[in-house]
């Protein structure tokens, strides 16, 4: 079979990909073996891979395919979310551009082309990260929008409501004039602006005196119901009992007395807006004032704005500063820096507004997943450090507003009856819905035509949080096969981002419907950030198209650059370079797999230093995959594939091959070379989670295996005991024979020259990789003397001395000039470095390490005098 000379990554990678799928290795099925299960947290269904879906993946198939070498039954279930606000957002921009208005549309007609929107875009994604390796169960892909995961949601839904855990209220809530919906608290981010603190004159009804107020929004002014000062405020004493005018409104209004009020802040004086802020709608409750809503929907002014009506807020803001002014209403104006809450979604700026809406109670249903996270640690966040963002998020929990006013996703199952607020009941569909209206009103001759069905649709996550148990019928058939077999799942791995909206739901969700946790342990990825810190963008244009990396670097390439340096929960700065990095390693180890199958095979006595060699590295082997599964266990992945990258590239490309290497035109002995394949395929089986395409073509270049052998179903390397003094007895033999390569280099002595090598033997070292040391340094004659050896060079490794005998190659002369300067150089250095550990200054005023670095610099330059004179004694 001829191996070709460069890896070919994308002909390499298809074929792989189309094998795997053949023969259905993804797929899983409940049988006698132990389940591991990963559920992926599920992109938006419309969306397209970048660089954290690339590392979030790339983590969990490293998972799952370790797993199944390991021999669980593995199962990584794909799938997608319908992700409300960002697909209805694009779906009526594209119906915009097609000169269509939602408004014009009936829900069934908007549902269609959300649908028509869907199935076009929908699930690109995962078709590209199969581009990237990833071994998911395709059979079992879900979309939160299929009929038998929408059915989970409006069961949920029901079950809660019927609990007394979900109720309708009129609140203040955040609302994205963009999106055209409600947020909950979470989706709100709040961002520092540079704004403006202007102060407006309100004229005091029947006089000629004005109270000033400052505000950070005057569009607001319409809105106003009263003016609140502090009853313990005397600068306003006078002012108690009488009314104020509003400016350019002319609306007069009370002005109360509340202790809420600080008199600090501002001017003292605070006008109340009921409908649009928080704290001033409970001041509105408290002192019965009357409730002003001035924005539609999109926040644009309604008819309480007057002469403002149809102007976007930001417009009215511009404007009615100058009218103010014009009208003398306005004192001044400042600059001023205030937390400006945005949406997550659209980036739009939130406005408080009062609505009926839907709210889960959340008290309750909180408190397992405080102490199954942070008690009783049966869930495990890694790294642990996130544990105090989960808690801040969990003790501080407020009800879900779990409505949003679109129409792609969920409908939520309440269903009106009569224009009162109470005359609704919540059923799964109209069918049980009218009976349960019947029984309600006690009217038998209701009929479905007189039930209307509540318009919102449920917040996406609430979808989303029934995932680990829907995607397994576990919410409509608890006691189904699927679900009894892979629930709980194992691991989850996610962004620390998305810890309270998805997280710490789905473990909320998990224990209200089975009293289990919904997986034992949470991989909290970092951001992938350009090398300038920045978070990768399409505006920046810092972030590159994953499979163009794939098309450059090579699936493997990518999945290595990117994991070499993805410590969990933190921060990635992805440079290509480490794409490119990993595509070197992927050549290394193709020329490794070339230069062993290269080899002409012959019925001839092992080597000494073959044998020698095969049991080193057989217990570096070991020493290493006990490291390797240590880091596993800890969530330490890419330190375990530097463990497994030095392995490969240090410890069997560039020791272990060197060693058992046949000479020039000549064979290797049969067991040498069958050991060597043995450790080639283990290497592969190390590798396989990392880099799934170049390990399953060397094994299957290797040998001629049958489906049931390809390497994505083999078995991982036993965990077996090993000799750890063959690992430091070679550590020592390698930096002999590095003093000897350097010697030769220095020295122009070529390799093909054989040399004499005497060795005081001070350590007891042992001799048993002598045969080796012989080899790599193509000594012809290693000895042990006890004396030193004069005319020769020498070096030390320890306290060990090592002699080389001068030969007719080496001009002694010039060897005594150069070695006389390097010790003149070492002396002066010496000298420097006690200069400053005699003074007594800086040694009590040095940390610790600064210290202990100089005593050790003294403690080599020391050593390497010695050696130099000694060298320098044998030479004269």
């Amino acid at each position: 079979m001829t191996i070709p000379t460069q890896f070919d990554a994308k002909t390499i990678e298809d074929k792989w990909y189309a094998y795997w799928m053949a023969h259905n290795y993804f797929h899983s099925e409940p049988d006698h073996r132990t389940p591991y299960t990963i559920v992926i947290p599920p992109p938006n269904v419309t969306g397209v891979l970048h660089m954290g879906h690339m590392l979030n993946n790339t983590i969990q198939d490293v998972l799952i395919r370790r797993a199944r070498l390991k021999g669980f039954n593995a199962c990584w279930v794909p799938g997608t979310d319908h992700a409300s606000i960002a697909t209805e957002a694009k779906v009526v921009a594209k119906l915009k551009a097609e000169g269509i208005s939602k408004n014009d549309l009936s829900r069934e007609e908007f549902l269609a082309h959300a649908w028509e929107w869907t199935d076009k875009y929908g699930g690109v994604i995962l078709e590209q990260l199969k581009k990237l390796g990833a071994s998911c169960d395709w059979d079992r892909t879900k979309f939160t929008m299929d009929p038998d995961m929408s059915a989970s949601v409006i069961r949920s839904f029901v079950d809660l409501y019927n609990k007394g855990l979900i109720y309708r209220g009129f609140r203040m809530v955040n609302w994205d004039p963009e999106a055209k919906t409600t947020l909950s608290d979470e989706e709100v981010i709040y961002e520092e602006q540079q704004g403006k603190l202007y102060f407006l004159k309100y004229k005091i009804e029947g006089s000629n005196d004005f109270l000033t107020v400052a505000t950070t929004r005057p569009e607001t002014i319409f809105g106003d119901t009263a003016i609140c000062i502090n009853p313990n405020d005397e600068r306003f004493s006078h002012l108690k009992g009488k009314k104020a005018i509003v400016p350019i409104c002319g609306r007069v209004v009370p002005i109360i007395e509340d202790e809420y009020v600080d008199i600090e802040f501002g001017t003292g004086c605070l006008k109340v807006t009921p409908a649009h802020d928080m704290n001033d709608k409970t001041l509105g409750e408290k002192h019965n004032l009357e409730i002003i809503d001035i924005f539609n929907e999109d926040a644009s002014l309604n008819s309480f704005g007057l002469h403002y009506e149809g102007k976007d807020r930001f417009v009215v803001r511009t404007e009615i500063v100058k009218e103010l002014e014009e009208n003398g209403d306005l004192a001044k104006t400042e600059n001023h820096v205030n937390k400006v809450g945005t949406s997550e979604r659209t980036k739009a700026v939130i406005e408080p507004r009062l609505s009926d809406q839907w709210f889960l109670k959340m008290e309750e249903l909180v408190k397992p997943a405080i102490k199954s996270v942070l008690e009783d640690h049966e869930i495990k966040l890694y790294p642990k450090k996130f544990e105090s963002t989960y808690r801040h998020w969990l003790e501080n929990i407020r009800d879900w507003n779990i409505s949003r006013q679109l129409w792609w996703g969920q409908q939520i199952p309440a269903y009106y009856y009569g224009p009162g607020k109470e005359d609704f009941v919540v059923a799964e569909n109209a069918q049980d819905a009218l009976a349960l209206a019947k029984a309600k009103t006690k009217n038998e001759s209701l009929l479905s035509t007189d039930l209307t069905q509540d318009v919102d649709a449920l917040d996406t996550w609430f979808s989303s949080w029934l995932w680990p148990m829907a995607v397994f019928g576990g919410i409509m058939e608890p006691e189904n096969k699927d679900f009894k077999y892979y629930y709980p799942t194992n691991d989850l791995v996610t962004g620390p981002d998305i810890l309270f909206f998805w997280v710490a739901r789905m473990i909320i969700a998990g224990y209200e419907y089975t009293g289990a946790k919904p997986f034992t342990n949470v991989y909290l990825t970092g951001l992938v950030r350009d090398s300038q810190r920045r978070k990768m963008s399409k505006s920046l244009g810092n972030s590159p198209d994953p499979l163009d990396l794939i098309e450059k670097f090579g699936a493997d390439g990518v999945r290595v650059g990117l994991l070499l340096s993805a410590s969990a929960g933190n921060d990635i700065l992805f440079d290509e370079e480490l794409c490119n990095q990993g595509k070197a390693f992927t050549h290394k180890i193709w020329n490794a797999f070339r230069l062993i199958k290269g080899w002409e095979v012959a019925d001839i006595p092992q080597p000494e230093s073959s044998k020698v060699a095969i049991e080193w590295y057989e217990a570096k082997l070991q020493q290493t995959l006990a490291e390797i599964e240590d880091h596993f266990e800890k969530y330490r992945i890419s330190d375990a594939l530097m463990a497994i990258y030095k392995l490969v590239w240090d410890d069997f490309c560039s020791w272990f091959l060197e060693m058992i290497k046949p000479a020039y035109q000549q064979p290797i002995d049969r067991v040498t070379f069958a050991k060597a394949i043995a450790m080639l395929e283990n290497n592969m089986k190390l590798l396989h989670p990392f880099m799934p395409f170049l390990t399953e073509e060397i094994w299957q270049l290797i040998a001629t295996r049958s489906v049931d052998e390809a390497l994505i179903v083999s078995e991982w390397p036993e965990i077996k005991s090993f000799d750890p003094n063959l690992i430091a007895d070679f550590e020592h033999a390698m930096e002999v024979i590095s003093a000897v390569r350097t010697i030769r280099k220095e020295k122009n002595i070529p390799f093909r020259d054989a040399i004499a090598l005497k060795a005081i033997n001070n350590d007891n070292a042992s001799t048993y990789f002598d045969a080796v040391i012989s080899k790599l340094g193509n000594i012809e004659n290693l000895e042990y003397v006890a004396e030193k050896v004069d005319g020769a060079l020498s070096f030390r490794v320890k306290s060990n001395e090592y002699f080389v005998p001068i030969t007719g190659n080496i001009d002694v002369e010039a060897e005594i000039k150069k070695l006389s300067e390097e010790l003149e150089y070492n002396k002066g250095f010496l000298r420097s470095v006690q200069g400053k550990l005699s003074n007594e200054k800086f040694v009590s005023g040095a940390p610790e390490k600064v210290i202990e670095i100089e005593r050790k610099k003294e403690a080599d330059a020391l050593a390497k005098i010695a050696t130099i004179e000694q060298s320098l004694a044998s030479l004269k």
